[in-house]
């Protein structure tokens, strides 16, 4: 028999028909069930391992560590995800669903954009490992994009519409998922001494780098501080666009 046969016949891919790529686990057609002899689901995949990636980060994932935390044989484990990418698309739309939505939209749209925004913050920094992973792979998972049809109805509600209603909802996500994912990347050092460091160095190549030199980022400002002015900046633009549209 082929090799390329045998191997094919023996892989257990039964998490679905479709892609095997960032994302596709919300786009494969999903394979039959079938009495696996355990209570496994999607929502128990995901809570697992988001238990595991918040205790051994990425680097401490896989298919056969996580069957050995939900006490299910590895094949069990296959016919509900057929690659690791299933497992982060999995915990990340997870992390999505802590974030909570008020059951009607504010008068005031900007009211409901600032509160999503806090509210994915939040989410996000509970979980390290997500604010990076977010920033690398499509969000088409029920929770995601749940968060997404709330910022959008917000947003058309203030009177964006087509390339202005998408480009806006893009840079209130970003937003949030970037500077997520800078200030966990500081979580690994002592961060006071590795910014006087960063400002002595700035100020002993200031003729390369002035402006930085001159006004570098102030030692003592919180993450949240920043955040929350940079949020007031990017509202500020949205509202001034839509200021000139109208």
């Amino acid at each position: 028999m082929h090799p390329l046969v045998t191997m094919r016949r023996m892989s257990p891919k039964r998490g679905g028909t479709g892609p095997h790529t960032p994302g596709a686990i919300w786009l494969r057609t999903r394979a039959p069930g079938r009495n696996t002899g355990s209570e496994l689901s999607r929502e128990r995949i995901a809570d697992a391992t988001v238990t595991v990636l918040d205790r051994d980060g990425m680097s401490g994932l896989s298919l056969r560590r996580l069957a050995t935390t939900l006490n299910v044989h590895a094949t069990t484990l296959y016919w509900h995800v057929a690659t690791r990418d299933d497992l982060l698309d999995l915990a990340l739309d997870a992390v999505f669903g802590e974030v909570v939505l008020p059951e009607t939209h504010a008068h005031d749209w900007t009211h409901d954009i600032t509160g999503y925004m806090h509210g994915l913050r939040t989410a996000l920094l509970q979980h390290p490992w997500s604010g990076a992973l977010a920033s690398s792979r499509p969000l088409l998972g029920p929770n995601a994009l749940a968060r997404a049809e709330f910022v959008h109805a917000a947003l058309a509600s203030a009177g964006f519409t087509e390339l202005d209603l998408t480009a806006a909802a893009a840079a209130i996500s970003n937003y949030v998922i970037g500077t997520v994912a800078t200030e966990t990347s500081w979580q690994h050092v002592d961060e006071t001494p590795a910014r006087q460091a960063l400002n002595e160095h700035l100020h002993h190549h200031a003729a390369l780098y002035p402006t930085l030199a001159t006004q570098p980022p102030p030692i003592d400002t919180t993450w949240e501080a920043h955040f929350t002015r940079g949020m007031t900046f990017l509202l500020a633009g949205l509202t001034a666009q839509l200021s000139r549209d109208q």
